[in-house]
């Protein structure tokens, strides 16, 4: 039964819609069911858009031009799935793939156009997106003339190691395409490998302190918090690609937190528990240093967490963080994005459900979710290659990083669910951390927040957002990237940034005045705290102290506990 309301707008809200529940266990279902989810979601609510008659209409023209050779129908730039010449040079296969280029522009046509609150239309981006890249003729092999080339070029040797990839997928990797080829890294050895030591331990965090680089370091050291979706060592990629690494190298005192993969004997832990280990983390922090105050950086769900920490600490301790800044980090829910296709009551209870019965939410439904908001980069593309291809999943530090996942217990999850479902994070007292209500306000230090502008899971809207809640002096850095891409954004010749004004209350306002910066963020972001770290002093070879000695050499033990 699905519950229809309307909207302050007028507009009808299908939110609630019990269909797109079934999206929550997308470990559970196949290719097929997930597909008639989406044509069951977009036939019904779509179906009821007035705009459904002229739309079939105007498509009815534009396949009657593609059939006489008129079309001017073309891929959208980037799109590399019609990127063989035949698809241009033979005239069945280009009509072939202007008819369907069409036909998917007519739906995400009617789909802009139907009158619903901006979370069903997240939702009918969401089903329009997972059934159009789905039926794309480039997923089968007759329909993807390099995929025949390829079989006829290696005597169906391509079909063969296909379906053996196929094959292992399906007993393997919960019969999705595997992403990446990740048999040639190894964390500690070519990933995670910037020099340190696991300085502190507690039941759920490791801290490790790295060794610095430079002769000379600032008094003031910055402690990273990434999220506990994920673990930490996309900050400390391959070197060269490390944010840690760089950060060193830029003369700050650099610790970072590393999670302990929770299971399910771990399920009640809640941001109490997440609270009192970085409150422990920060007392060693402080201790190791020598340093009253540290600079936190809060990266994603991590982000969140720390928000909290400091609203209690500039009640309870106001001393302990100088500075503080985010990265993709949303504390405001309420911004439009593709993650609020999932904001749905039936979803949410589900969800919480689930966790509750588990103990933890698995690291498998995680990713399966944000692997479907991207269906044809992180879906397709590797069904092509795998398999229509015969190809190898192809080497990459981030997708190899992105295949060690983490579970999330289930209190916490219960808790960023809240968060996201009634954004109270922007209600003063509405989040309760140790006793204490929330206020971001009241948080008076500076604060650097930085987005990307290409980023669909944490928009840079709402990320900026975070400059309007936080009670400090705001400083906000757009990063032309995605979520992931953001905080992996080395310097080279292609890197930029936008600066702009102090944030007022719009973010477009702040971007039509901000200016391109060449470079990478990750230098602005360190002017930005060696200008609060206070003074230089030589550096210590020596890590941890008498009272936090060395418990073992980085990246520690945590990070390689398996979900």
């Amino acid at each position: 039964m699905t519950a229809t309301i309307t909207t302050e707008h007028g507009a009808a809200d299908h939110s609630d819609d019990g269909h797109l529940t079934a999206w929550t266990w997308a470990e559970e279902r196949g290719v097929r069911e997930r597909l008639t989810d989406a044509a069951k979601l977009l036939g019904r609510v779509v179906g009821e858009s007035p705009r459904l008659a002229r739309a079939g209409a105007d498509l009815a023209v534009e396949l009657g031009k593609v059939t006489v050779g008129r079309s001017e129908v073309e891929p959208g730039r980037g799109d590399r799935r019609f990127a063989d010449p035949t698809w241009t040079d033979h005239p069945g296969y280009h009509r072939l793939m202007q008819g369907y280029l069409a036909a998917g522009n007519a739906v995400d046509k009617v789909v802009e156009d139907t009158d619903v609150s901006w979370r069903t239309k997240e939702q009918l981006r969401f089903a329009a997106g997972v059934l159009t890249s789905s039926l794309a003729p480039t997923n089968t092999l007759l329909g993807n003339p390099a995929a025949v080339k390829r079989a006829f070029e290696t005597a169906g040797g391509s079909l063969r190691t296909g379906l053996g990839n196929w094959v292992d997928d399906l007993r393997h990797n919960g019969g999705m395409p595997k992403q990446v080829d990740d048999s040639g890294y190894v964390v500690g050895e070519n990933l995670a490998a910037t020099p340190g030591a696991v300085v502190f331990r507690n039941e759920v965090l490791e801290l490790i302190q790295y060794a610095p680089s430079t002769a000379a370091v600032r008094t003031t050291p910055v402690m990273l918090i990434p999220p506990q979706i994920n673990k930490y060592y996309f900050t400390d990629l391959a070197p060269g690609r490390s944010l840690l690494e760089h950060a060193v190298g830029r003369g700050l005192t650099c610790f970072t937190v590393s999670w302990r993969n929770p299971g399910p004997a771990q399920g009640d832990w809640d941001l109490d528990t997440y609270a009192t280990a970085l409150l422990e983390a920060t007392d060693a922090v402080r201790q190791i240093s020598g340093a009253d105050e540290l600079i936190t950086l809060g990266l994603c769900a991590g982000g969140i967490t720390t928000s909290t920490v400091l609203s209690y600490l500039a009640e309870h301790d106001p001393g302990r963080v100088r500075a503080c800044s985010f990265a993709v980090t949303l504390l405001d829910w309420n911004s439009p994005a593709a993650i609020g296709a999932f904001r749905s009551k039936r979803i949410l209870a589900m969800t919480r459900k689930k966790g509750k019965k588990n103990g933890v939410l698995d690291a498998r439904s995680l990713g399966s979710v944000f692997t479907w908001m991207r269906p044809n980069d992180l879906v397709w593309n590797y069904w092509v290659n795998n398999y229509l291809m015969g190809n190898k999943p192809p080497a990459f530090d981030i997708l190899a990083w992105n295949e060690d996942k983490t579970n999330l217990p289930a209190a916490l999850h219960a808790q960023f669910l809240d968060m996201f479902e009634h954004n109270i994070l922007t209600r003063g007292g509405a989040v309760e951390v140790l006793g204490h209500g929330v206020d971001l306000s009241a948080v008076k230090i500076d604060n650097y927040v930085v987005g990307g502008f290409s980023d669909h899971l944490t928009p840079w809207q709402g990320c900026y957002q975070s400059t309007q809640l936080l009670g400090g002096d705001s400083t906000f850095v757009l990063s032309p990237t995605g979520h992931i891409q953001t905080p992996v954004s080395p310097p080279g010749p292609k890197a930029h940034y936008f600066t702009g004004p102090k944030p007022g209350p719009d973010p477009e306002a702040w971007r039509a005045a901000a200016t391109k910066q060449a470079g990478s963020w990750w230098d602005h972001w360190a002017d930005w705290v060696i200008a609060r770290a206070g003074d230089e002093r030589p550096a210590r070879e020596e890590l941890g102290s008498d009272k936090f000695p060395v418990l073992g050499a980085a990246p520690g033990t945590y990070v390689h506990q398996p979900a």
